[in-house]
């Protein structure tokens, strides 16, 4: 998918704690014209959540100290106002049934690390 035909600008946050995913991700994706806001744990990203944030889509690495993608999910889908939130979790560990156990456990979608960038892109304009 080209630039051109993103349909709407969307918000994004980013929950990971490695700065190169973080990095790579931004600049990727801004060049969509997508915002962008970081979370360096699930902690962070519940706190930026519960002050206002209101996110499109929200990328989550499954593996990260503090609260992990798992424990952040848990936490989302306890809250009425965050449960709607598409989550799409990322991984860069993938095993044999990671992705149901992430779908299990609360996200919208799947995607193992390394990321193949266009069917993220696809993923994210496919969400309404």
């Amino acid at each position: 998918m080209n630039k051109s035909e993103m349909s709407t600008r969307k918000n994004i946050l980013i929950v990971d704690d490695d700065e190169r995913n973080t990095y790579a991700l931004r600049s990727y994706l801004e060049f969509y014209n997508m915002d962008i806001t970081i979370a360096r744990d699930g902690s962070e990203a519940i706190g930026k959540l519960r002050q206002g944030l209101k996110p499109d889509v929200i990328l989550l690495d499954m593996m990260m100290p503090v609260m992990d993608g798992y424990e952040t999910l848990e936490a989302l889908q306890a809250d009425a106002n965050l449960r709607v939130i598409p989550v799409i979790a990322v991984t860069a560990k993938a095993m044999k049934g990671d992705a149901e156990k992430c779908l299990a456990a609360g996200a919208w979608d799947y995607l193992a690390k390394p990321l193949d960038l266009n069917a993220l892109i696809d993923k994210i304009s496919n969400i309404t």
